[in-house]
């Protein structure tokens, strides 16, 4: 299984990201083989649909879960779409949120916002 995490830095130990659209970068660590990667988040810098861009990156990854603080209903249309279960992500770093949910702590994301649209880089 794939999970997906917005990241501010390529470290592990970095908190998430805030932003799901606007975040530079997002692992990909994958809950069987313990493999991660830091992949650039290109939609960060798009002047519009930052977070339909990228929910179409994380979901072009084949990632199972996605791990964010919020995100946008523009955004969920696409990963539900895709069947990608979104949790909402503590305020603790990458690899704190990675436990968590490996040891079921984590809740389902519940509450999407309407989004940023027309507001550009946010």
């Amino acid at each position: 299984m794939k999970i997906a995490i917005p990241a501010e830095n390529r470290n592990i130990d970095s908190n998430v990201c805030a932003s799901f659209g606007r975040a530079p970068y997002f692992l990909i660590y994958d809950i069987e083989t313990k493999e991660s990667t830091f992949k650039e988040n290109t939609a960060a810098v798009s002047t519009g649909g930052a977070g339909i861009k990228a929910a179409q990156i994380i979901v072009d990854e084949k990632v199972n879960t996605l791990l964010t603080v919020q995100l946008g209903e523009n955004a969920a249309k696409v990963l539900k779409g895709a069947d990608v279960r979104i949790y909402k992500a503590i305020d603790a770093s990458i690899k704190e949120n990675i436990e968590s949910f490996a040891a079921d702590k984590l809740v389902l994301l519940t509450q999407i916002h309407a989004g940023y649209h027309g507001r550009g880089n946010r």
